[in-house]
């Protein structure tokens, strides 16, 4: 397979990208979350591409202003719509044999993609464990796992007779328990700005959105309350959405087993993506 590094953006700015080309004429522009590089936490992105690319599919990914490679001040995800759009323009003038694109990205990534997806014309949107947690990090209590996995786990530990072995003979922190049973009851569920935010952004596309969740992860597991709750009962109902969820608490997909599902996931949606434009030109021709 061709891998080719490249430098594209205005002069104040010059973003690096690396494209992994393949004959397909549908391409997957990855979206790098936090303040990862393109390459991916020990190369996941990396591979991933070179996966999807083996499949017959282009894949391009990029650091973003700030990070890695890249020039220019990291503003953040929430401050990178210049660089999806700047990605996405160069993927087009590189590759232009492609006729239809899909955006993926995990975590803050993957909300990114929801939020910043006006004007780019995409096909679909692959989502991996979107974040929208509000205010990460800051406080001592900030800092703690969302109410949602925190749960998860405590109701791990009471159908676990260990657990309650360790609690009985006080080989479990009780100052602990307290705290993270009164976090696991906060009201953060409900959900804020972000979440609403998010909700809103995804109702108004048009194509189809494939969720991907990390079943043990704790994004996954915030990202889940929000899905159950009021402010996403509109695209619960929306029949353009997948949600499938891999048994993994990997956030990454980084073993070998969560690699392979999260891959043959990504290379399902692009391959349906091609069945449904080859029935669109056919209808079209029989017109």
């Amino acid at each position: 397979m061709k891998r080719d590094h490249f430098a594209f953006g205005a002069a104040d700015i010059r973003r690096m990208g690396t494209i992994d080309h393949a004959a397909g004429n549908t391409g997957l522009l990855i979206i790098s979350g936090g303040n990862e590089i393109r390459s991916g936490a020990h190369s996941g992105m990396a591979r991933l591409a070179h996966s999807v690319a083996v499949s017959g599919f282009p894949v391009m990914r990029y650091d973003r202003a700030g990070i890695g490679d890249s020039s220019g001040e990291n503003h953040g995800f929430l401050g990178s719509q210049s660089d999806v759009h700047a990605a996405l323009l160069e993927f087009r003038r590189r590759c232009p044999q492609l006729q239809r694109f899909v955006v993926f990205g995990n975590c803050d990534a993957a909300t990114s993609a929801v939020l910043f997806h006006a004007g780019l014309d995409l096909a679909a949107l692959i989502l991996a464990n979107p974040w929208t947690i509000e205010n990460p990090g800051g406080t001592a209590a900030q800092s703690l796992p969302p109410p949602a996995a925190v749960r998860a786990r405590y109701w791990q530990k009471l159908t676990d007779g260990r657990a309650i072995w360790a609690l009985l003979t006080g080989k479990l922190d009780f100052g602990k328990l307290i705290r993270g049973l009164l976090h696991a009851v906060s009201p953060a569920d409900e959900g804020g700005q972000l979440t609403s935010d998010f909700a809103r952004s995804a109702l108004a596309f048009q194509g189809p959105i494939s969720i991907l969740l990390a079943e043990k992860d704790n994004t996954a597991l915030a990202f889940m309350a929000d899905w159950k709750s009021a402010v996403f009962s509109k695209l619960r109902a929306k029949t353009s959405i997948e949600l499938r969820i891999c048994d993994t608490s990997s956030h990454g997909f980084a073993r070998p087993a969560d690699h392979i599902w999260l891959t043959e996931a990504i290379v399902a949606t692009l391959q349906q993506i091609d069945k449904e434009e080859g029935r669109r030109a056919v209808s079209t021709q029989h017109t």
